[in-house]
């Protein structure tokens, strides 16, 4: 890992991709399936939650997967704390196994952030300058902004808006923004309309991160028009895993993320060096496979089956 990649691809498969699987993996299956997606190369890997067990059963194991994945050098492994209780349950992993990067959330919009929060914006906002102060820099943190194209029940999120809450972060110290399209509706188009804003508004020490979903399967189409508009931080999820619930009833059709084995064969096709192991990347989708009992979506880990 000597030689800085050209983009960054963070694996979400085992945060994201396995929040709502309806069957909780033993923590050893979790902690084996980390150690490989790391030995693909890559820089940024979500290796769990510190959401309530009670809410989120698949995370009660989330110190014993810490524990069970050691550090390496040059990656950051990342924790998400929905509330600062979690950020407290983070903290007080620092003497043993601490996850290198947290990250925080808002919607950015009411209706979103009533129907996922179960609270306003405002008073989510008070939440993340709580949780930004309890992390003060004992990690990376990223803010995630969630609805930043469109919301279900608002309808289009005006640009300014995540604009807006970008600098929010930026003012708590928050320097990593992850901007998601949530239900998936974004089009080239205004992806690039949005990152240009971004980049262009925001002090230049500011990282933005997409976060895109891959309903309409416009989720490749958009991480192109992103790097066309600077962005080099992506993420993304073996086989598709992940995205929102599909038993919440907003969105439409497929859910989840964008497929990682599909993304970095693109940008290398690209000339872009991902630092990944292809070969050893679509190997590690068919055990993600394998381990969920099902084929995934991506498409690359197909190549060669039939010839």
């Amino acid at each position: 890992m000597t030689e800085m990649p050209d983009v960054i691809l963070n694996e979400c498969f085992a945060r994201d991709g396995l929040q709502h699987e309806p069957t909780v993996l033993p923590a050893a299956d979790k902690a084996a399936m980390l150690e490989r997606i790391a030995d693909c190369g890559f820089r940024r890997i979500e290796i769990t939650s510190f959401s309530h067990p009670k809410y989120v059963p698949q995370f009660a194991d989330a110190v014993e997967v810490l524990e069970a994945v050691p550090p390496r050098p040059g990656v950051l492994f990342k924790a998400t704390c929905p509330n600062p209780a979690a950020v407290q349950r983070a903290l007080a992993t620092r003497d043993a196994r601490p996850p290198e990067e947290i990250s925080f959330l808002v919607s950015a919009s009411e209706g979103h952030t009533q129907r996922n929060l179960r609270r306003s914006r405002a008073e989510q906002w008070r939440n993340v300058e709580e949780m930004a102060a309890l992390a003060g820099d004992a990690f990376t943190t990223v803010g995630t902004i969630s609805v930043a194209f469109d919301c279900p029940f608002d309808g289009p999120t005006p640009p300014a808006r995540v604009v807006e809450d970008a600098r929010r972060y930026l003012a708590l110290g928050v320097k990593r923004i992850a901007v998601g399209d949530t239900i998936g509706s974004a089009t080239p188009p205004r992806v690039r309309e949005l990152m240009r804003l971004l980049q262009a508004e925001l002090p230049r020490d500011a990282v933005v991160i997409a976060h895109f979903h891959d309903s309409r399967g416009t989720g490749l189409a958009n991480y192109v028009a992103a790097l066309e508009a600077g962005i080099t931080y992506f993420d993304t999820a073996l086989g598709g895993t992940g995205g929102h619930p599909a038993e919440i009833a907003y969105g439409e059709g497929f859910t989840g993320n964008v497929c990682t084995e599909d993304l970095a064969t693109l940008f290398e096709a690209m000339g872009l060096r991902t630092g990944l192991d292809i070969a050893r990347l679509r190997d590690t989708g068919r055990a993600a496979e394998a381990l969920l009992g099902r084929r995934l979506h991506a498409r690359t880990t197909r190549l060669g089956e039939h010839a």
